[in-house]
């Protein structure tokens, strides 16, 4: 049993829902607690498939080991676990051998959305009470961490746990978190914990205290050009996690000699003035969720810095109330859905 989009009303709706048979390196999952994400906003909001493509979202989810496949052993029935945005990939191209199945040349398997690589069929994902997984993709729920808290960690904190560590923040460097919402909270927690001096850069004044509470040394107001004056060439690196379209002249400003403005939040096309780059040699990125290696690296960091999401648990019967507040930025800072209330 599963949430479904309609296509005609662009809600959710109960149905039952057909996982495959389990294959030899399978693991069955008893979905506990899904992440909502504004990807699956946009892919109900936006779906326009029919029968033949049925959307079910959901693709940041812990849960409990119900069944496994011949051919599994790092896995026994009862174990707590968690499942992020990738269910598959090739396994044999270049970044998947360098453990970067993210960004798989054959294009990795998404956890809903997604082309199932044996019998082509669309992955129907976490907004449900079972999936059906490949073992590589399933990782442990290291003990002590909150399983509802953590499921927003298999998307939210592994996309800025990659640009982080790929850019080398640990004491010593200055970070910068423009927009603290879903991502931007954990890119907070996050480079708090890796000893980075850490500021948030937010429209108003009124992240302020959440800031601080996150561990934040500072707050930069952007609509503020006294704030911003004063923070430029300020940073090493700048996540930027704002999920509408922006200019970032003022963001690549703020940046310091050599340094990064990491682009996260916003997918579409963006415009950029050279000189805002050649300035101070600076460089735009970007990353979007991480390999195997990375995601149980992170899992084992949150477990050991006592790190999960900011989280507001509803049943999931209340799963189109939580799309509709998403949609008005309703919530500090996840919503995660209990399928507990499904059969």
């Amino acid at each position: 049993m599963g949430w479904q989009a309609d296509e005609t009303t662009r809600r959710l709706v109960r149905k039952p829902l057909q996982r495959r048979a389990l294959r030899p390196d399978d693991v069955a999952v008893r979905v506990d607690y899904c992440g909502v994400c504004h990807t699956d906003l946009h892919a109900v909001r936006d779906h326009r498939g029919g029968a033949d493509t049925p959307l079910v979202p959901g693709h940041e989810f812990t849960g409990t080991v119900t069944e496994l496949g011949r051919d599994v052993t790092r896995f026994s029935v009862g174990d707590p676990v968690a499942v992020g945005n990738i269910v598959d990939s090739c396994g044999v191209c270049a970044m998947c051998r360098a453990g970067q199945e993210n960004f798989c040349h054959e294009f990795p398997t998404l956890t809903y959305g997604g082309t199932d690589r044996h019998d082509g069929s669309t992955t129907l994902g976490g907004y449900s009470r079972e999936y059906v997984v490949r073992d590589r993709f399933v990782y442990q729920l290291p003990a002590g961490l909150d399983p509802a808290a953590t499921a927003p960690l298999l998307c939210a904190g592994i996309t800025v746990w990659e640009p982080l560590r790929s850019l080398g923040v640990g004491p010593g460097t200055r970070v910068a978190v423009a927009g603290l919402g879903g991502l931007g909270h954990l890119a907070v927690k996050l480079a708090v914990a890796l000893g980075a001096e850490t500021s948030v850069i937010s429209r108003s004044k009124d992240k302020a205290a959440d800031a601080s509470r996150l561990g934040a040394h500072d707050l930069v107001i952007s609509t503020d050009a006294t704030h911003m004056a004063a923070a430029q060439n300020r940073f090493d690196v700048l996540i930027d996690t704002i999920s509408a379209p922006h200019d970032l002249g003022p963001y690549l400003r703020l940046v310091a000699m050599d340094g990064t403005l990491s682009h996260l939040g916003y997918l579409g096309p963006v415009t950029v003035q050279t000189t805002d780059l050649l300035v101070g040699r600076k460089k735009l990125s970007s990353a979007g969720s991480g390999g195997r290696p990375a995601t149980e690296a992170m899992l084992e960091f949150c477990a050991v810095h006592d790190i999960t999401a900011d989280v507001e648990v509803l049943p999931s019967a209340q799963v189109n109330n939580a799309l509709d507040r998403l949609a008005r930025n309703d919530v500090r800072y996840r919503f995660v859905l209990d399928m507990s209330d499904l059969p």
